[in-house]
């Protein structure tokens, strides 16, 4: 009976002091990944980070990408967590490509062909030097990125990105890649949080 008691207070133990997710540096990418019991905010248990996703849609389709989305819900249409990443090929043909997040396989890949949002893409990325890919980067060092979309609505164009637990999302320039806190809807956030350390 005591052994029992025992086993029990150690396993509730270490599933306390494990509970929360951890962030680890993935390689050279600088990125974080949430490897976890999915306890963390939008973050499923997921080894590929979103640097990692979008390389895996790149190999998969050619382009350049303008979103990858952690998508976590569960639906009737698709039973499984994906990356969503959004890549704009050439002239009106975009497509969204599905990549695991335990595996990194290619889960699928739709095709889109929106002449609107394409043009609205290319002229917000006309003269940009920082990509989907180093918008994550950057943003990594705020906490694990769980999205990253081309966004001209606020103060200006550029990268919005979402990092798990936090309630802060992040604006990353698109020509020098600062990164800066996003101002919410009650104009409550700051501009002054910026990742020079």
């Amino acid at each position: 009976m005591k052994r029992n008691i025992v086993i029990a207070a150690v396993t509730a133990t270490a599933l306390l002091g494990g509970g929360a997710a951890v962030a680890f540096a993935n390689g050279d990418d600088g990125a974080k990944s949430a490897v976890a019991d999915g306890s963390a905010d939008r973050a499923p248990a997921s080894k590929v980070t979103a640097v990692q996703a979008i390389d895996a849609a790149l190999k998969e389709r050619a382009g350049t990408v303008v979103s990858v989305d952690l998508d976590d819900d569960r639906d009737d249409e698709r039973d499984v967590a994906a990356w969503e990443v959004d890549v704009l090929g050439s002239g009106t043909t975009s497509y969204t490509v599905r990549v695991d997040p335990a595996s990194g396989k290619i889960l699928g890949t739709e095709t889109d062909h929106d002449e609107d949002d394409a043009a609205e893409a290319r002229r917000l990325l006309k003269g940009a030097d920082v990509d989907a890919r180093e918008a994550a980067r950057a943003a990594a060092a705020k906490g694990v990125v769980t999205s990253v979309d081309l966004d001209d609505e606020g103060r200006s164009a550029g990268w919005s990105v979402e990092t798990a637990k936090s309630e802060q999302d992040w604006h990353v320039d698109l020509k020098t890649g600062k990164v800066t806190a996003e101002r919410d809807d009650s104009g409550s956030g700051s501009d002054s949080d910026s990742d020079e350390d």
